[in-house]
């Protein structure tokens, strides 16, 4: 565990933006096991940067730790910290992998950004990183072509 304290077990604002918000890492207490872990955000939000209106995606997160694990808290409050950020889809959904990649150095990594429609079309963005182990089941992330997204 890093010397800094955990944002776990205390009361915690949420960040005022992605540059601010901390990510935690926890040690893996099964770092010799290949196995994925999955987090799901329905209902991230952050700001069209041209015209300030809201966006909305579900987020699907699968990766396979290494020696850490994201401490879920922090990554809850990262992902909240995006709401008044104002980016692209593919800014958002690229730069929240490449932060976890970053903190958590997984032997893979995937985020799928399933973007609910603006202007009429929805925008999906899908990123990786590192190759899958064989010996890992991964399932589909389970969120449905638009139509309604339901």
């Amino acid at each position: 565990m890093s010397k800094k304290s955990l944002q776990l077990g205390k009361p915690t604002r949420v960040p005022a933006s992605p540059e601010k918000a901390a990510l935690d890492r926890v040690p893996n207490p099964h770092p010799d096991t290949d196995y994925a872990a999955r987090f799901t955000a329905p209902e991230f939000t952050t700001l069209c940067p041209i015209t300030g209106q809201p966006d909305f995606a579900h987020l699907a997160i699968d990766y396979v730790p290494g020696k850490w694990l994201v401490e879920s808290k922090s990554l809850k409050l990262y992902l909240a910290s995006f709401r008044n950020h104002g980016a692209f889809h593919e800014d958002c959904t690229v730069a929240i992998g490449k932060k976890l990649v970053k903190l958590l150095t997984p032997k893979y990594l995937r985020i799928g950004g399933y973007w609910y429609p603006r202007g009429g079309m929805p925008i999906d963005v899908f990123w990786q990183h590192g190759k899958l182990p064989g010996s890992v089941w991964l399932p589909d992330q389970g969120v449905a072509p638009y139509r309604g997204r339901g």
